[in-house]
Order: structure tokens, then C-alpha cells, then sequence
């Protein structure tokens, strides 16, 4: 005989646990009229009564208790079988909070090669930035630098120190001649340019200030040529290598920190701390380039 559909058996199913059209309606989300016309519907086709209706109310006869003992088991094997799918699916994906401007500026150049390194781990990629709830982010780890506080209950593991510097067009004056270059500022990093100033004793150029709502806004604009701005050596270092930027005055360390935050010690779980090991050797591969430009502060 050819059965019908599956869903006309779940809905017997749910029937069948409550003894209850109205409330079998209620947990499927659908009208009483709906649930009684898939059981009459189920009833035609298989030529049995599995119910018996008494005055308003339904209960199952033999047919229907012999029916329903293998549409129970049957329910409990796929949801079993879902359950352990998701979780291996799971196992295998590692979800990462990160910064906008890191994420664009330089993780996301790296992620083929660690796709390479780590063929078994797929990453999901989440832009976002300060404190994170990783229950509710539902996230492994955050990728931040320590310009804010977190709680107690977060595990932080420091990747490298952070290196800063003005940075700006090839095409521009830099030094003596740089004039009245428009100089570029962000909201993210509102005390850049004052933090530069005290760590090596260099004035601020004395040109206009323009204000950016975004790092990585900041950054695009000092490459298009529109004024020096503050960057991170690591937010920059493909534009310096391929000319579109030069840094006249080298960089130096800010005080700050790029940070791994999870919920748990990343020695609890293995996906984190292959990535956390993947991590910190670009960074101190990165770190190896700033030795020819760094100043000594």
C-alpha cells in the first residue's frame, strides 16, 4: 500500500500522546479543524479507526495504540539521529567573534591558509566588536584588542602586542614637506594620535582634522590618498609591502593587546586552542616585518 505523507503521521503521533485533538493543535500550531481532517485523512487511507470519538472527546483504539507505539519509536529515531548530525556538525565548526576592521584588514587574507592547515574545522566568521554574551552570541571565541573591560568570567588569552603608527599615501609629502596634510581620525580609536604623541615626543601634523566612524574607513582613506592617518602595523602591513602606503615614522607599541576571549579555557576545548595556536604564529610572523620599521620608544 502506499503510505501517507509523513507529517499526516505526526500529527496522529501528537494526538495520540495527548489524547486531545484541541491540545495536539495547540503544540502543532494549528487549528483543531486541521488536526481532525488529518486523522480522518490517515483513517481513509489506512482503513482503520484509531480513534474512537465520545462526546468531545477522542481515545485511541487498538488499532490506534498498536499504530502508535511504532510512530513513537519511529518520531524518537529521527530526532535521536538529527541530534547527533548537529552535533557532529557542530564539532566540526568553530565560530569567531572578530573586529570589523581585523576581520577585513587581516584575518580574512589568512583564512586559506588556514583552511589549509585545518581542513577539518570550518570557520564562521561573526563582525563584531566589545564585550560579547557567548551564550547568547551563541560564539567560541572573540578576537578583540583590550581597549575595554570584560568580565570575570571570560578566559582571556593575550596573541601579541599591539604596534601603531601614522601612516599615508606613497604619493603624499611626508616629513618637512608633509604641510597641512589632512589628518584623519576615528571613533573607534578616539585617543590614537594623543597616545602617539606621548609615546615618541612627535608633534601631531598641524593639518585639518577629518573624523572617520570606522578604523577601516580611516584606513581606506589614508590609502585613497585624503590625509596620514593612525594605524596598527597589522592593519596595514599588505598596503605597506605593495607600496600603496608608507609609514614615515616607523611604530611602536601602544600598551594595548589583541586578545582571544572564550568562556571556557581554550585547553577544554581542541578546536579553539588549534586555532589559538594558529593565530598567535601569524601574528608573531607579522611581528617579525615591524623590526625593520619599529622606532625604539
Amino acid at each position: 500500500m502506499k503510505l501517507p505523507p509523513l507529517g499526516t503521521f505526526r500529527v496522529f503521533d501528537v494526538a495520540a500522546q495527548t489524547q486531545s485533538f484541541v491540545k495536539a493543535a495547540e503544540v502543532l500550531h494549528v487549528t483543531h479543524g486541521a488536526v481532525s481532517r488529518q486523522i480522518r485523512m490517515l483513517e481513509e487511507a489506512v482503513g482503520l479507526e484509531l480513534f474512537e470519538r465520545r462526546n468531545r472527546a477522542v481515545f485511541l483504539t487498538p488499532a490506534g495504540r498498536a499504530l502508535q507505539a511504532t510512530t513513537a519509536s519511529v518520531f524518537e529515531q529521527i530526532e535521536a539521529t538529527l541530534y547527533r548530525l548537529q552535533q557532529e556538525s557542530r564539532e566540526n565548526a568553530l565560530v569567531l567573534s572578530c573586529e570589523p576592521t581585523i576581520a577585513m584588514k587581516w584575518l580574512i587574507p589568512r583564512l586559506p591558509a588556514f583552511q589549509r592547515a585545518h581542513p577539518d574545522i570550518s570557520l564562521h566568521l561573526s563582525a563584531a566588536g566589545g564585550a560579547i554574551d557567548f551564550r547568547k552570541a551563541n560564539v567560541d571565541l572573540a578576537l578583540r584588542r583590550d581597549d575595554f573591560k570584560w568580565g570575570d568570567d571570560v578566559y582571556a588569552t593575550t596573541i601579541c602586542e599591539e604596534w601603531v603608527g601614522p601612516v599615508c599615501a606613497s604619493s603624499l609629502p611626508t616629513g618637512a614637506n608633509a604641510g597641512d596634510i589632512d589628518v584623519l581620525h576615528t571613533k573607534s580609536r578616539p585617543t590614537a594620535w594623543k597616545t602617539w604623541h606621548r609615546l615618541s615626543n612627535s608633534p601631531v601634523p598641524a593639518g585639518a582634522r577629518v573624523d572617520y566612524e570606522h578604523f577601516y574607513l580611516c584606513i581606506q582613506a589614508a590609502v585613497a590618498g585624503l590625509g596620514v592617518a593612525m594605524s596598527s602595523f597589522f592593519m596595514v602591513q599588505d598596503e605597506l609591502a605593495n607600496g600603496q602606503l608608507v609609514a614615515p615614522e616607523g611604530f611602536l607599541r601602544d600598551g594595548s593587546s589583541y586578545c582571544l576571549l572564550s568562556a571556557r579555557p581554550l585547553a577544554e576545548n581542541r578546536k579553539c586552542l588549534r586555532f589559538a595556536e594558529w593565530v598567535m604564529g601569524e601574528m608573531q610572523r607579522c611581528l617579525a616585518r615591524i623590526e625593520t620599521r619599529a622606532r625604539v620608544a
